[in-house]
């Protein structure tokens, strides 16, 4: 499985930004999708963002203008820029990849999650 790791949350005031990083190892699988999702207690997991190996970056609707999905793939790192924070973006976000095993077959992994807290 490969693994994923995320660091740079932590608690910001409304309106503020934080910048989450997820790096991932590459070495054996190459990632075909990058995603964050969210997930808050007794909820479900929802979808924040991704980037797709061949360009394309998707956003929740709730995120739109906000917060930037990006990809270092030097560094084998995802980011997600959080700006303009509110109080209903506090949550513990995950990394999500799905990375080509072979022809045809995938394999998916996620991060342990690193908390956003948004609050005075």
């Amino acid at each position: 499985q490969v693994q994923l790791m995320e660091s740079g949350g932590g608690k910001e005031q409304p309106g503020g930004s934080l910048s989450l990083s997820c790096v991932y190892d590459e070495t054996i699988f190459t990632p075909y999708r990058l995603a964050w999702y969210r997930q808050t207690p007794g909820n479900q997991r929802e979808f924040v963002a991704d980037s797709m190996s061949d360009g394309p970056r998707n956003y929740a609707n709730f995120v739109k203008g906000r917060f930037t999905v990006t990809r270092d793939r030097a560094k084998s790192t995802l980011y997600l820029q959080m700006n303009g924070l509110n109080p209903e973006d506090s949550a513990t976000y995950c990394c999500n990849g799905v990375f080509v095993v072979s022809q045809g077959k995938s394999a998916t992994s996620w991060g342990r999650g690193t908390q956003v807290t948004v609050s005075y």
